[in-house]
């Protein structure tokens, strides 16, 4: 039987948004509201990756369960990989690595994602949605190339990430969504690869799987979550959470 265990990488010192996941909504921190998401799927066990103490502490203190990891890693797909290794779990296929800001992500998504990779044998898979007409030009919404249609063909392979499309036209073009599965041979690979230059220009870590010719399907989501980037997204997405309740 494949199994999968989920894995949250979560730090304070993000750069626009400091101490971000100890923020609260509904008297429950970020981090927490997004741990509580991953046991939902059921998927698996789950663990916050960290190497600051406060967000280790606020996890336990919270009943879940946290790995401290050092401080000093360059990706947080790199420190989800120190993460399983200290679980020295030998059982495990595929790793997710589940962002810490993204509260209201489709649990059904992740699932899906799960379902999906694992069917078709994916070395890494993520996840996209329908890439709304008025961020085509907004480099903060990461966008993604694909072979074929994924609303109607569910996956299909990566072809190119990008933040701006440079007045090109692509033909399946969609808003990514930073959620990965990975196998965890795949995974052990990638973190043992120096960092490329698109990687580091883009600042998008998965542009180290594409080139070193490391596969990355695509699966479609049907949602679209809010990412927690500035305090402005923390409010509204605040705002959205507390009026659910």
């Amino acid at each position: 039987m494949t199994k999968t265990i989920i894995l949250i990488p979560s730090r304070l010192n993000a750069s626009r948004l400091p101490n971000k996941p100890l923020l609260k909504i509904n008297n429950k921190s970020l981090i927490n509201h997004v741990y509580e998401k991953g046991k939902s799927t059921n998927l698996g066990q789950v663990y916050v990756a960290t190497g600051d103490k406060e967000i280790f502490e606020e996890v336990v203190n919270n009943n879940g369960k946290s790995i401290l990891t050092r401080k000093n890693h360059l990706t947080g797909t790199d420190r989800i990989y120190e993460a399983y290794e200290q679980l020295n779990l030998n059982d495990i296929s595929y790793i997710i690595n589940l962002q810490g800001d993204e509260p209201l992500i489709d649990t059904k998504d992740i699932i899906n994602l799960n379902n999906l990779a694992i069917k078709n044998d994916s070395e890494i898979a993520t996840m996209a949605c329908k890439l709304d007409k008025k961020d085509i030009k907004n480099e903060n919404v990461v966008k993604v190339t694909c072979d074929n249609d994924i609303e109607t063909k569910n996956i299909s392979s990566a072809k190119k990430f990008l933040r701006l499309n440079n007045n090109q036209t692509y033909r399946y073009i969609y808003h990514h969504i930073g959620i990965y599965i990975y196998k965890v041979s795949v995974l052990k690979k990638f973190v043992s690869l120096k960092q490329t230059s698109s990687e580091i220009n883009l600042k998008l870590e998965q542009l180290r799987a594409i080139d070193n010719n490391i596969k990355i399907d695509v699966v479609f989501a049907k949602s679209v979550p809010i990412g927690v980037d500035t305090y402005e997204d923390y409010l509204e997405i605040k705002k959205l959470m507390e009026y659910k309740i």
